[in-house]
């Protein structure tokens, strides 16, 4: 299994409607990342916006490419997207650049 870890930065202005947001996600979203290889999906927020986000999946270009395919990924993504700083007209999703893991306690 692969970890993987990203960076976004969250509109200091909607930190909190991001976060209520989560608090809600939508269940055929959170149906879709788990059928699409998404496990162990955690996000967390610092008070300035700095969103790291985290998962574990066999293969993240697969589980990436297999969201991109769902019909509420596109809905979740276009929703999203005003909550994000920088993200050069393209989608969240498109914007997660995996970090290099440097060190790993098992």
């Amino acid at each position: 299994m692969r970890r993987v870890c990203f960076l976004l930065k969250v509109r200091q202005d909607r930190i909190t409607e991001y976060r209520e947001r989560h608090a809600a996600v939508w269940p055929d979203m959170l149906r879709a990342l788990s059928e699409c290889g998404w496990h162990n999906y955690s996000l967390f927020l610092r008070d300035d916006g700095l969103l790291v986000g985290y998962l574990e999946t066999d293969d993240f270009t697969a589980a990436q490419e297999a969201m991109a395919a769902t019909e509420v990924n596109a809905r979740w993504q276009k929703d999203m997207a005003p909550f994000f700083e920088a993200l050069d007209d393209g989608r969240p999703d498109e914007a997660m650049k995996p970090l290099t893991e440097v060190f790993h306690l098992a």
